[in-house]
């Protein structure tokens, strides 16, 4: 067996962990496999690929190898350095940062493959324009969707005049480009094109809105998926492909559920999302009353009588770290015979599956963590619900005001609890910047101040 004929059969076996690896990455209790199956892979990948650049390299076995190693070192120690001072509520954003990198590397390919290539051929070309322009749009994306989520810059929609018929003609233009490209070989074209989708890339996203942001996170993990698919075409890197396939299919699919899970279509939330400064009060002229307060003592006193109780956590329980006490204070109620559960929407932070992340962290067991449709109906039968961090994702407006910006979305029906607490530092909007009614209802108290500290006090009255 040739070194090329092993290598294909090593990238054989990776796809095939890739796959399993998503496969395990489905269901929390088999996320820790899918992991492992995933990182396999990726060893078996970048060996077999180090492997065939020192059998085909033209340079010295030794020098090569070398270069790898230097990158390697490099990329490791950074990694490993990102990885170890990123927090949890953090990773929106390095994952959206890191989604650039895929989009800059397709970039950077593209170039090489263009200019090293002695007489391409239009098909070769083509794969060279495309692989360019999605990941030039995916680098500037992520760029954006980076700031907005570390709150480098504002959450709110750029709503430039005419902003859909712009991006329009920038598709429209780099048609024309590509069309310029193929005829001339020229990497004239290729430079226009590449500056028209990096700026492409920075408006499409800079016109979203904060309360989409779940959303832009998975599809712009889709572009880079068809970003690092187009580099394997280019590179003729079957593994690469598939991989890219894999990546953007799944990052499509799960936009496509995020986009349910609000009541949105792909298309609207691309034309622009909505959501205003998170942290606002939007002015109304509806008159929702009075609102309620209770103290951390009152909170216990109503969980030690409750029998049911659920748990809905929101972004502001990730950021004020609140999971762990929260965590004890479930093992203390459970402790006392009291059925707890959590019920978690499907956006509920800024990142799919985040909310199930930090709760996983705290060690809270896997069976009493329900996903929305699992537990809207078992609201009528709580006695207390306890709302921490939490905004748009309960908000009744949703279902009850056809004029709100969220009307249609599916929000978890906290309201039909017998009481509910809502954990908040103030009376401020959450990240879509709409009004929650939910806090001036009848059977709803708030608790203010920081989530973790309140959530601490709760459990040493209990």
């Amino acid at each position: 067996m040739t070194l090329t004929s092993l290598a294909q059969a090593v990238y054989v076996l990776a796809a095939l962990l890739f796959v399993l690896s998503l496969a395990g990455l489905s269901r929390q209790e088999s996320a820790r496999r899918g992991n492992a199956l995933g990182m396999v892979g990726m060893v078996l990948a970048l060996a077999a690929t180090i492997a065939l650049s020192l059998d085909a390299s033209e340079r010295p076995a030794s020098a090569t190898a070398a270069l790898i190693g230097v990158v390697l070192l490099v990329g490791a120690v950074v990694g490993t350095w990102q990885a170890r001072r990123v927090e949890m509520t953090q990773m929106p954003e390095l994952i959206a940062i890191l989604h650039s990198f895929v989009g800059l590397a397709a970039v950077l390919v593209g170039y090489n493959s263009f200019l090293t290539e002695s007489a391409p051929d239009a098909v070769h070309l083509v794969e060279v324009f495309l692989g360019v322009l999605i990941g030039a749009v995916t680098f500037t994306g992520s760029v954006v969707a980076f700031l907005k989520l570390s709150a480098r810059i504002p959450s709110a929609p750029l709503t430039l005049p005419g902003r859909n018929w712009m991006n329009l003609g920038a598709l429209v233009a780099s048609a024309g480009l590509m069309w310029w490209f193929i005829a001339a070989h020229s990497v004239v074209p290729l430079i226009l094109m590449t500056v028209v989708a990096l700026a492409l890339g920075w408006h499409l996203v800079a016109s979203i809105g904060g309360g989409d942001m779940p959303v832009v996170v998975s599809m712009l993990n889709s572009y880079s998926g068809w970003a690092a698919a187009a580099a394997g075409f280019m590179l003729s890197n079957d593994l690469l492909i598939v991989t890219g396939a894999l990546v953007g299919s799944s990052g499509a699919i799960l936009s496509y559920i995020m986009c349910r899970a609000m009541n949105r279509s792909f298309v609207s939330v691309i034309l622009g999302g909505f959501g205003t400064s998170e942290g606002t009060v939007v002015a109304s002229d509806h008159d929702y009353g009075e609102h309620r307060e209770v103290s951390a003592v009152d909170v216990a006193d109503m969980l030690r009588d409750a029998r049911r109780v659920i748990v809905t956590p929101g972004y502001g329980m990730a950021v004020a770290k609140a999971q762990y006490p929260v965590a004890e204070l479930v093992a203390k109620l459970r402790a006392r015979g009291v059925e707890v559960r959590f019920g978690v929407h499907p956006v509920a932070g800024r990142l799919p599956g985040h909310m199930n992340v930090l709760l996983a962290e705290a060690k809270v067991p896997y069976d009493i963590v329900l996903e929305m449709d699992e537990i809207n109906d078992d609201f009528g039968d709580t006695d207390v619900v306890l709302v921490i961090g939490a905004n748009d994702t309960v908000n009744p407006a949703a279902l009850d005001d056809p004029g709100s910006p969220i009307a249609g979305m599916p929000v978890l029906e906290v309201w039909h609890a017998k009481q509910v607490i809502v954990f908040k530092r103030s009376m401020a909007t959450g990240y879509a910047g709409v009004q929650n009614p939910l806090f001036f209802r009848d059977n709803t108290s708030m608790l203010f101040g920081d989530a973790k500290e309140q959530t601490e006090k709760i459990v040493h009255a209990v």
